[in-house]
């Protein structure tokens, strides 16, 4: 039987995660340079299309079909679902094992399309890629970076969302991830990492300002994130229940807080809060909450905020001591971020609605669950970051990943899109247009 509350709410969920990546097409455009906004938000509307169709082909199939048992199921999944087969007809019941995502809350009375659970899936993976190009921003060739998705997707995302919620290795330990801190922000956040150190600094990084070029676009895009994340964490739970709506508020509170620490951090550091920083903050703790968001009581999503805007507002500077050209400071946020949600399990995991085993270690649960919790991002961190650098450096060395110097600093808009985000040749610092009338009068464009 079909329960069409469930079905209505994960449907609503499924197009709010999808909505993150133009999103984060706002958010990454406004934080480059004007040279390079539509490249940058072009490289996230591209992950809709190559992971999109991928997905489709074989993705959900490596990373969801349990069908197989054979010897490799622990690392991938099977082959029975290739093009969907044996999707669309079929019922999610809850007896896919993904550690905390889909749980035994998914009763009979929750039952809803697999189909759906597929589309729901497929936003998260749409997003992850997406996320890595904002450590390449302003450098990269387009049609490597499209490469480069295709194949990471298949060789490290669907693989590592099946150790995690696909019933693989990961799972099988009883590793934690509500939402995706491990599978989504450190497997992004470690890509972007190789991405940075493959491809080199930008032309002129750190002798020359590269400041955003337009906040208004990265706060708007902040809003379309924030918005759309409380269907990527209360939707994790796939059903319409109290853990999804104690995620919902959770994924509230670790933003504001956040986002209240990072300006605080500015304000002592800098002497001044900034519309960026607010931004990052706010990203920063949606980031942290992700794993955790339906796990833990709402003071711990406070403390998880707080860590979350203090930590990355300190982190995203260490591209400049460390010397890696981590353009809009995926590896600050997503990596050191969903490293902070994914190990604070270990100690604040208190399963209010669930009938958990391993509680953290603040509610009396085993030191193993801590260890657990930390072997997750050293895993999946590392597994990403070691193929994300053979992958970018096999297309480097072959059809070249970074873009000519001239063409850099020109301006790849121009160069590879031949488009750019702003014609104003012929507006006036005023606003007044050539052709106007006003324009021929000096008096009325002071007035």
């Amino acid at each position: 039987m079909i329960d069409s509350g469930t079905t209505a709410w994960m449907l609503v969920c499924t197009a709010l995660v999808l909505l993150m990546t133009p999103g984060l097409a706002f958010f990454y455009g406004g934080m480059t340079r004007a040279k390079s906004v539509l490249n940058m938000m072009m490289m996230s509307f591209v992950s809709i299309i190559v992971v999109t169709v991928a997905w489709v082909l074989y993705g959900y199939s490596l990373a969801f079909d349990q069908s197989s048992n054979g010897t490799l199921n622990f690392l991938v999944g099977g082959l029975d679902n290739l093009g969907l087969s044996g999707v669309f007809n079929a019922v999610y019941e809850g007896l896919i094992q993904q550690g905390g995502q889909v749980t035994a809350e998914a009763a009979a009375a929750d039952n809803f399309p697999m189909m759906v659970f597929s589309a729901f899936q497929l936003t998260f993976a749409v997003i992850t890629v997406a996320l890595i190009s904002g450590a390449i921003a302003d450098r990269a060739k387009f049609g490597a970076w499209v490469l480069f998705s295709l194949v990471w997707a298949t060789v490290v995302y669907f693989p590592v969302a099946h150790w995690v919620w696909g019933g693989g290795w990961l799972g099988q330990l009883g590793i934690e991830d509500f939402a995706g801190g491990t599978v989504v922000h450190i497997n992004a956040g470690a890509a972007a990492l190789a991405l940075a150190l493959v491809l080199g600094k930008r032309q002129g990084w750190r002798k020359e300002p590269m400041r955003p070029h337009n906040l208004t676009l990265v706060l708007l895009g902040t809003g379309l994130l924030w918005f759309g994340w409380f269907g990527f964490n209360a939707g994790s739970e796939l059903a319409p229940d109290q853990t999804a709506g104690l995620a919902f508020m959770n994924t509230q509170i670790a933003a504001a807080v956040a986002a209240g620490a990072w300006m605080v951090v500015e304000k002592l550091r800098d002497g001044h809060a900034t519309t960026l920083g607010v931004a990052s903050g706010a990203v920063a703790g949606l980031v942290a909450i992700t794993p955790a968001c339906g796990f833990v009581d709402p003071w711990a999503a406070v403390v998880i905020g707080l860590l979350a805007g203090v930590a990355c507002a300190y982190a995203v500077g260490l591209k400049y001591r460390l010397g890696f050209d981590d353009s809009l400071d995926v590896v600050g946020v997503h990596l050191v971020g969903g490293v902070i949600g994914a190990v604070s399990l270990g100690f604040f995991a208190a399963y209010p609605f669930l009938e958990q085993q391993n509680e953290g270690l603040f509610y009396g649960g085993p030191i193993s669950q801590l260890g657990l919790q930390v072997l997750g991002p050293v895993a999946v961190g590392g597994y990403s970051f070691v193929i994300s650098w053979i992958i970018a450096k096999v297309i480097d060395k072959t059809m070249g990943f970074r873009l000519d110097a001239d063409r850099e600093v020109a301006g790849i808009d121009i160069t590879t899109h031949a488009e750019t985000g702003y014609d104003l040749g012929s507006v006036h610092a005023s606003g007044v247009t050539a052709s106007s009338p006003l324009a021929t009068s000096p008096k009325k464009v002071d007035a």
